[in-house]
């Protein structure tokens, strides 16, 4: 039997169609990892091979070895969020909520940025943090996920800005719980189309930068997964205010009230 053509084979019915985008996209996706991951390895090999060189001085080999770091976390965040993104099209991915305290969420998060910015010394670049949320306030949320939202964010808005703020804050408003990152940095245009799109082939050729595109879709699905919203607002000339909001739940709080005579203590 004769094969028809690839246009015959998309109209047989309407999923293929979906299926046909799935396959362009992600080839898309993976011809621009595979540009990454070559730079990156690439730079590793090269500052390598200068590291053990004795012409150079030991500051320099700092240097060489503050850009291999570098080049294997962006190596590492790459993987995370392709792989990230193949787990949620498999269809099998759902959110995972747990009882937790919403400042140890920003702790972490705050714990992960400051050690990126340390190890990349940005002297011209200042973090703020805001942080509007009683402490002790416990919601059901999926911290892993929201996490993964916060630091990609926070990632894109640092390949924007080479100086200047970059501001991170939460704030509850009633059962919804909002993330910020504020830059001040030149990729308001940028992270506004590439929110906006669904043709990620698209904004790979227009800005031909992976990691931007990619932090951002991973982001999008994440959200999505979450039930939750993004939104992007200027701030300046060229900067970004990215807005992530989370639907939770609060935890049902428990008073306590002891007994003064065997000091036992009843929950209410």
């Amino acid at each position: 039997m004769a094969l028809g053509t690839n246009e015959d084979i998309i109209k047989c019915d309407g999923s293929d169609n979906v299926r046909a985008e799935e396959l362009i996209h992600s080839t898309t996706l993976l011809t621009g990892l595979s540009h990454e991951m070559r730079t990156h390895m690439n730079s590793i090999i090269s500052f390598s091979f200068l590291l053990n060189n004795k012409n150079y001085t030991d500051e320099e080999r700092v240097e060489f070895s503050n850009y291999i770091l570098s080049s294997c976390e962006q190596l590492m965040f790459l993987f995370d969020n392709f792989f990230d993104s193949a787990i949620i099209d498999t269809g099998n991915s759902k959110a995972e909520p747990k009882l937790c305290n919403i400042g140890s969420i920003f702790n972490e998060l705050i714990s992960e940025v400051r050690a990126i910015m340390t190890r990349h010394n940005y002297e011209d670049l200042v973090l703020i943090i805001e942080d509007q949320i009683d402490d002790q306030e416990e919601v059901y949320i999926d911290t892993y996920r929201v996490i993964r939202v916060l630091r990609n964010l926070f990632l894109n808005a640092v390949n924007n800005t080479k100086k200047g703020y970059i501001k991170i804050g939460s704030k509850l408003s009633g059962n919804e719980l909002v993330f910020y990152v504020i830059d001040t940095g030149c990729g308001y245009q940028k992270n506004t189309e590439i929110i906006n799109s669904d043709d990620l082939q698209a904004m790979l050729l227009k800005y031909n930068d992976t990691p931007a595109v990619v932090n951002m879709l991973v982001v999008k699905k994440l959200a999505k997964i979450l039930c939750g919203k993004i939104w992007i607002e200027s701030t300046g000339v060229s900067g970004s205010a990215v807005y992530f909001s989370v639907p939770v739940k609060k935890a049902d709080t428990v008073h306590y009230m002891y007994n003064k005579i065997n000091d036992t203590r009843i929950a209410i």
